[in-house]
């Protein structure tokens, strides 16, 4: 019998459940049904720095904690105009990471660029958390087609549009990809360990460079990184 390797299409809740989470394998394809709430370092360090409450029921309200700074205005009514959600880089917040999971109940991490094997070792597998990514600039306008009304804007006053916590309704939100999963598996790692090894053949009968321009090599050894 034939594996199929293909990555699948998955609709998943925002508030997933054990079952589903268990059934995710890197690679897949994921939208996302429900609330999805933004947080990053000014929430994080209102919250586990400062001792603030949670404006949230968190996780009752959501599980899903997105790292992203919508492109959205808030008018004199209350009312939001939201266009673009792009994501921004996860690895920021690693040292928050672990605190925040463990106070906020959360189950999806959402960003680009992923964490470290060791952020999912020793914080997302014993909180039964996963990474979802996707990259940055491009996509934004497509994953704001997902979200249906932005429900709530906490902390606006105290930490400004970009680093506020916005709680968006959303559906068919995504896509983003699996990134880590219950066990701590990284599609990065797995994928960047398959491109290493076959990296000294690009070398193979690389004749040294005639001008030695800053950074040329034939020799993988002395590669700039």
């Amino acid at each position: 019998m034939v594996k199929d390797n293909k990555p699948r299409k998955i609709r998943l809740s925002a508030n997933p459940t054990a079952e589903a989470l268990a059934n995710l394998r890197i690679g897949d394809i994921v939208y996302l049904d429900g609330t999805v709430y933004t947080a990053r370092e000014g929430v994080y360090k209102r919250v586990l720095e400062d001792g603030i409450a949670m404006p949230m029921d968190l996780p009752a309200d959501s599980a899903a904690n997105f790292h992203c700074s919508p492109a959205a205005t808030q008018h004199d009514d209350g009312s939001f105009d939201l266009g673009a959600v792009t994501a921004t880089a996860s690895f920021r917040f690693s040292k928050w990471i672990g605190p925040w999971l463990a106070a906020s109940g959360a189950k999806l991490i959402i960003g680009k660029g992923g964490m470290s094997f060791k952020d999912y070792r020793e914080h997302f597998v014993p909180h039964g958390a996963i990474y979802l990514t996707t990259v940055g600039y491009g996509t934004g306008a497509l994953l704001g087609r997902g979200v249906k009304q932005v429900s709530n804007l906490h902390w606006k006053k105290e930490l400004g549009l970009a680093q506020a916590m916005w709680v968006l309704d959303v559906e068919n939100f995504g896509p983003f990809i699996v990134e880590s999963d219950l066990d701590g598996n990284s599609l990065f790692e797995r994928e960047n360990a398959r491109i290493s090894a076959s990296l000294d053949k690009v070398y193979e009968g690389t004749r040294p460079a005639v001008l030695k321009r800053f950074g040329e090599t034939d020799d993988r050894s002395d590669e700039m990184i």
